[in-house]
């Protein structure tokens, strides 16, 4: 008889900005050493893709502040959020200028 697969649901854990800022400079002093990214991992107990990831998300922020490199948690970084701000004022005032539009012509209606 075969046992059931019992399912593992695993949590997802969150690192903070700065332990992933940390876990990049320790892989790539080890790397400079020759140690490989899978041991790297092992070490500070991430799965070497992600530590890939964080690697390429801080090369290509270059200077940026650490909120914008990892904003987490469902955040944008301060210049998406930003763009949607904007968005949003941009739809409001056209749907204000609508409206503006259309009661303009209704009073000129109404004053002929």
């Amino acid at each position: 008889m075969a046992k059931a697969a019992k399912s593992i649901k695993r949590t997802r854990r969150i690192f903070s900005a700065e332990f992933k800022q940390e876990a990049v400079r320790r892989m790539a002093e080890r790397r400079a050493q020759g140690v490989s990214v899978q041991q790297i991992g092992r070490d500070v107990d991430v799965r070497p893709e992600m530590l890939r990831v964080w690697a390429r998300q801080l090369a290509a922020q270059g200077g940026a502040p650490l909120a914008d490199v990892f904003p987490g948690q469902g955040r944008l970084p301060s210049e998406q959020e930003e763009v949607r701000r904007l968005e949003r004022e941009v739809k409001r005032l056209a749907q204000e200028n609508t409206f503006l539009k259309s009661a303009a012509a209704y009073f000129a209606r109404e004053s002929r």
